[in-house]
């Protein structure tokens, strides 16, 4: 029996240990930004032989907004919209967890009548935001007020609500990829004086304000949190050297909380001339967290298994595998052929690269 094949059950029950990566997929090409039964429903029905499917990230609330056609967890609709999807999940015996959004300073003014992006500090990501106009460069954020750090820890609380109410089985806080609490935890994208910025319990302060406020409404042991410990030149982050003992103050105090898993991804690029960086996530971080682990990026079958069998993880996603190929764990456990994705697809509207990738035929040879 493969690793990846076994049943999982501490924090989370799951019947394998293959996970769908969160994906932004841009498929809400609607004017409420609402996933839908026939593309939506469908695409996540077709992979629900995962142990467990997060979902793209799902914003909450308008400000929260950083690119086209993504589907929110807002407004009524998309709460209607997402029931949907967690029926068709559901009825094929899947799991499925949201995963909660907001891309901070990776947007822009066109996203929002105008009005800058929020973010910790006034520092542009000097990125590229891709706009309802196509690509335009970032802009320098507005520094969030008190105010406006606690209007939007209600935003992720009353998101966590939606997801309940749309039948989600838990939620995933993205504080990863360089997105808004992700800006937070790097000393490069807040520069704040106040009780935000400056320290490790000040920059983890705003995630765990968050954390706080989502285990109010539902229970610890349905939320996730992804990180992403050694970004560096991707979504406009850099790395410090504070930036690794940051990560490993927030993951050390996780062990008091009872959560379904933290997820975290390896190095992105190639960090291995950056002294302060780690380049083995999982190896690293594994001895520092009690709970559940789950392992992130650029993994196969046979790395999966290993990373698994070393102990080093509990649990693996598979992003662009699962693009290709809904049948992931059925291919694993017939050990047949994985089929290829179409880059030029993957954000594009309609069915094309999304639903119309097809099951492998069980006689297929490996």
């Amino acid at each position: 029996m493969q690793n990846l094949l076994t049943p999982y059950n501490k924090n989370i029950k799951l019947r394998n240990r293959v996970v769908m990566a969160p994906m932004t997929r841009s498929r809400a090409d609607n004017e409420e930004n609402k996933p839908t039964n026939e593309l939506h429903g469908l695409y996540y029905e077709q992979r629900s032989s995962a142990g467990l499917i997060i979902t793209e990230g799902s914003q909450v609330s308008k400000r929260a907004v950083g690119y086209i056609n993504t589907a929110g967890i807002h407004s009524k609709a998309q709460v209607e919209g997402w029931k949907k999807v967690t029926e068709r999940v559901h009825k094929k015996d899947g799991k499925i967890f949201i995963q909660l959004w907001h891309v901070g300073r990776i947007s822009h003014p066109d996203f929002h009548d105008g009005e800058l992006p929020l973010a910790p500090s006034a520092i542009n990501p000097n990125e590229q935001a891709y706009t309802p106009e196509g690509l335009k460069d970032t802009v320098t954020p507005k520094e969030m007020t008190i105010e406006d750090i606690k209007t939007t820890v209600k935003d992720f609380q009353n998101a966590a609500k939606n997801a309940v109410e749309a039948g989600f089985d838990g939620i995933e806080i993205h504080s990863s990829n360089g997105y808004l609490i992700h800006q937070f935890f790097n000393g490069t994208s807040n520069k704040r004086t106040d009780e935000y910025g400056g320290s490790h319990e000040n920059k983890a302060r705003f995630f765990f304000e968050i954390l706080d406020a989502i285990k109010e409404v539902i229970p610890e042991e349905k939320i996730g949190a992804r990180f992403n410990p050694s970004l560096n030149g991707v979504f406009g982050m850099t790395m410090d050297e504070d930036t690794i003992p940051t990560f490993e103050y927030v993951i050390k105090k996780l062990n008091d909380y009872n959560l379904a898993y933290i997820h975290l991804s390896e190095p992105f690029t190639d960090v291995s001339e950056i002294s302060y960086a780690v380049t083995e996530i999982a190896k690293h971080f594994r001895p520092l967290y009690n709970g559940t682990l789950m392992i992130n990026s650029g993994f196969n079958q046979e790395s999966g298994n290993k990373v698994i069998e070393s102990g080093n993880a509990d649990l693996v996603s598979f992003g662009k595998l699962y693009v290709s190929n809904p049948d992931l764990v059925e291919r694993f456990e017939n050990n047949l052929e994985l089929a290829d994705w179409d880059e030029d697809t993957f954000y594009t509207p309609g069915p094309e690269g999304y639903t119309d990738y097809p099951k492998a035929s069980i006689e297929q040879e490996a």
